[in-house]
């Protein structure tokens, strides 16, 4: 993870992640072209920097609404594997 840079304890990159989640997406690969654009990595990575994210607290503490919607979202995915 990077260097933290906000009293959340989350760094940047961490708060872009949550910014982008929080965004509407208007059809199918924007989303993965601004993950791209706007921080420079690649939709696999940032996948999984989001999910280890939906498990730090602090994630949770500094966007709850936005944490808590994606983890219901996690759980009904894998519940229906």
């Amino acid at each position: 993870m990077s260097e933290p840079s906000e009293p959340s304890g989350l760094s940047e990159r961490d708060l872009a992640v949550l910014a982008l989640e929080r965004e509407p997406w208007p059809g199918p690969g924007a989303k993965e072209r601004a993950v791209r654009e706007r921080l420079g990595i690649t939709p696999t990575r940032y996948y999984q920097l989001l999910n280890a994210l939906l498990d730090d607290p602090r994630a949770l503490a500094h966007d709850p609404v936005t944490v808590n919607r994606l983890r219901r979202l996690r759980e009904a995915r894998r519940a229906r594997r």
